[in-house]
C-alpha cells in the first residue's frame, strides 16, 4: 500500500528545469574595472600634488562658462604679491673697497716704477675713491689755465694709468685764497677752466673717453692745509684726478670689463 502512494507522488512530480545562467561576471569585466579603478587613483595622486593657480583657475572657468553662455560674475579670489625683504644697504660695500685697494696698491707700483715728479701724491680714501694729486706748479705756469707744454708726457703717464681702470674719473681744480683780479670770478673761474683744459687735453690726444671724465673746480673753498703759509697755499694749488669704482661703465675693447680688475 505504501509503496503504492510512492510510486503515485515520484509519477507526479516534474523535473526541474536547468539554469542557463553563468557563474559571476565575463573575466574581461574584472580587468576593465581593475584598470579604471587604477587610472581613477593615479588621476586623484595628480590632482592631489598639482598647485593650483586660483586666478588662472577663475579666469579659465569664467572664460568656460562664456563660452557656454552663462554669464555670471567670477567669484573675487583675493590674493597679494608676496613682497621680499631687501637686503639692508652699506654705506660702503665691502667688494668696492677690496677692489679700491687693489686698484690703489696697482697705481702705486705702476707711479714708483715711472719716472714722475715728486710732488704727485697718491691717497685713498675710507671709501672707494682713490685721489691723484699734482701740484699746480707741474701742469700750469703761474696764473694761467692752458696745460704746460712740458706736462704733456706727465698727462700721458696718468692717463695710460687710468685707461685700464674700470673707473670714473672727476678732475678737480682747486686754488689757494690769494685773489686774482684779471679774471671775472677769480680763483673758482682759475680752478674751472684748469680742470677743462686737462679733460680737454685728454680728449683732443685720444687718451681717455669723454664719457668718463668729469671737470670741476672748486677755487678756494676746499683747502687742504689752512692758507696762512706759502708752503700750504702751494699745497692747495693743485689739480686732483678722482677715481672712484664704476661698474657701469664699458672701457673699451682692449681694456678690461666693466666690473673686472684687470690685475
Amino acid at each position: 500500500m505504501a509503496d503504492n502512494d510512492q510510486d503515485k507522488t515520484s509519477k507526479n512530480e516534474k523535473p526541474c528545469p536547468k539554469c542557463d545562467c553563468s557563474g559571476g561576471a565575463p573575466a574581461w569585466m574584472v580587468t576593465y574595472s581593475d584598470l579604471v579603478t587604477l587610472l581613477l587613483t593615479f588621476f586623484v595622486l595628480l590632482l592631489s600634488m598639482a598647485s593650483m593657480d586660483e586666478v588662472k583657475f577663475t579666469a579659465a572657468s569664467s572664460s568656460i562658462r562664456d563660452a557656454f553662455g552663462v554669464h555670471s560674475k567670477p567669484a573675487q579670489i583675493d590674493f597679494s604679491l608676496p613682497i621680499l625683504p631687501t637686503p639692508p644697504i652699506s654705506k660702503f660695500a665691502p667688494i668696492q673697497n677690496e677692489m679700491a685697494t687693489r686698484v690703489y696698491k696697482r697705481i702705486e707700483s705702476q707711479i714708483n716704477a715711472s719716472k714722475v715728479p715728486e710732488d704727485i701724491e697718491l691717497i685713498k680714501k675710507d671709501d672707494d675713491t682713490i685721489i691723484l694729486r699734482i701740484n699746480n706748479s707741474v701742469l700750469f705756469k703761474k696764473g694761467q689755465a692752458t696745460v704746460s707744454p712740458t706736462a704733456y708726457p706727465l698727462l700721458r703717464k696718468i692717463a695710460d694709468i687710468i685707461r685700464p681702470l674700470p673707473m670714473r674719473l672727476r678732475i678737480e681744480g682747486h686754488t689757494d685764497s690769494n685773489p686774482i683780479s684779471n679774471r671775472k670770478n677769480g680763483n673758482w673761474d682759475l680752478s674751472v677752466e684748469r680742470a677743462v683744459s686737462v679733460m680737454r687735453f685728454f680728449k683732443k690726444s685720444d687718451l681717455l673717453p669723454l664719457d668718463r671724465m668729469a671737470a670741476i673746480g672748486y677755487g678756494s673753498e676746499r683747502p687742504v692745509a689752512p692758507n696762512t703759509s706759502e708752503e700750504n697755499m702751494a699745497k692747495n694749488r693743485r689739480v686732483d684726478f678722482v677715481l672712484r669704482a664704476n661698474n657701469t661703465i664699458g672701457i673699451g675693447p682692449t681694456g678690461a670689463k666693466a666690473g673686472e680688475i684687470p690685475l
